[in-house]
């Protein structure tokens, strides 16, 4: 049927182009490419997002990217610092860390060999967007920023990298984050479901210690709240 119903199209615009091969091929192209298939129908719209891969991007930088700085949470931020998803998890306790894609993907694949035959379900919570270039180290200085050489992911303090979620039991996902953070750059920590969120630093225990985290800097002294409950006073300001 798509031969007939084709025939006398093809007959019409074969006649226009040259009798070269090339041509001919082209044209033959073209028309299959536009006939309409029978079998098929084309979704216009889709409110599923597509799955992105978290070690490399689908599409490149536009730009080259500087090299930067993690991220420090200011103001009395703690997005990141808690579990959503699952019930235990790994967060990071250094700062100024940039981890490459490479090395993520290790973390991963250590956990699972851990876990290897149990029923868990792992969740990770960077991606590797970050584009790092290098030149080579017989490069003069002004020749430029060099090429690319791999993707990577800034880590901001405290932050949870991996989640996970199962019928495994604790002490089982305290080795395997014990060993994933051992591939990992940094000081990392086991948490668990219901841990308190952190802010830079410092784990918000209770709304006292909050409140005195989102004070305004006040070059007065003020009353620092101490974790066994009393209170102690300390200058809002380091020492010289």
């Amino acid at each position: 049927m798509a031969a007939k119903r084709l025939q006398p199209i093809s007959t019409s615009l074969l006649t226009s182009f040259t009798t070269r091969p090339c041509c001919l091929y082209s044209a033959l192209r073209a028309l299959v490419s536009s006939a309409p298939s029978q079998g098929s129908s084309n979704r216009t719209f889709s409110t599923t997002p597509s799955r992105q891969d978290w070690l490399s991007p689908k599409a490149g930088e536009s730009d080259k990217a500087r090299k930067g700085r993690p991220r420090v949470p200011t103001g009395g931020s703690t997005r990141g610092t808690t579990l959503v998803w699952g019930d235990y998890g790994l967060r990071l306790l250094s700062h100024d860390r940039r981890i490459s894609a490479s090395q993520l993907k290790t973390a991963d694949a250590t956990i699972r060999q851990r876990l290897r035959g149990m029923k868990y379900r792992l969740y990770h919570r960077v991606s590797a967007t970050i584009g790092v270039y290098t030149s080579g180290n017989d490069q003069r200085m002004g020749k430029g920023k060099g090429s690319f050489d791999h993707w990577s992911a800034r880590v901001a303090v405290s932050k949870v990298v991996f989640e996970l979620k199962g019928e495994v039991h604790e002490a089982v996902v305290r080795d395997a984050m014990r060993l994933a953070g051992n591939k990992l750059p940094g000081q990392w920590e086991f948490v668990r479901k219901g841990d308190p969120p952190v802010m830079g630093i410092t784990k918000v225990r209770d709304q006292e210690m909050e409140a005195f985290l989102r004070r305004p800097r006040l070059e007065k002294s003020v009353p620092m709240p101490n974790m066994e409950g009393t209170a102690r006073r300390m200058p809002a300001t380091s020492p010289p």
